[in-house]
């Protein structure tokens, strides 16, 4: 498990690959919460290489896109989501909580 954060203009940018679960959530969680620290609210999560989101996974977008939003200061989108990932998404009744691009691109074009 690797995390990588790269600081655009407008926005930063979260990369991270592997299985997203219990072990490794609050490490996930604490990357953002830096970004967020630093006082950058827009952020795009790439999760072309991850393979595994538990709900502690989705506990952590969700606390980050909360704080995120908070007083209008941005938001959490995610890229390059995984097929699979995505139909837990949509299972879970969350596809409407969080904008999903393509590309890193068009994510950070987004803000």
């Amino acid at each position: 498990m690797s995390i990588t954060t790269t600081d655009y203009k407008h926005c930063s940018l979260i990369k991270m690959d592997g299985r997203i679960d219990s072990n490794t959530g609050d490490s996930l969680l604490k990357a953002f919460q830096e970004v967020q620290e630093r006082g950058t609210y827009k952020i795009v999560f790439d999760m072309a290489d991850v393979d595994f989101m538990s709900s502690k996974g989705w506990w952590v977008l969700i606390q980050t896109q909360k704080a995120s939003k908070r007083y209008n200061r941005g938001e959490v989108v995610l890229a390059n989501v995984p097929q699979k990932i995505l139909e837990s998404l949509d299972m879970a009744g969350m596809s409407h909580y969080f904008q999903v691009f393509d590309d890193i691109v068009s994510a950070v074009g987004s803000f």
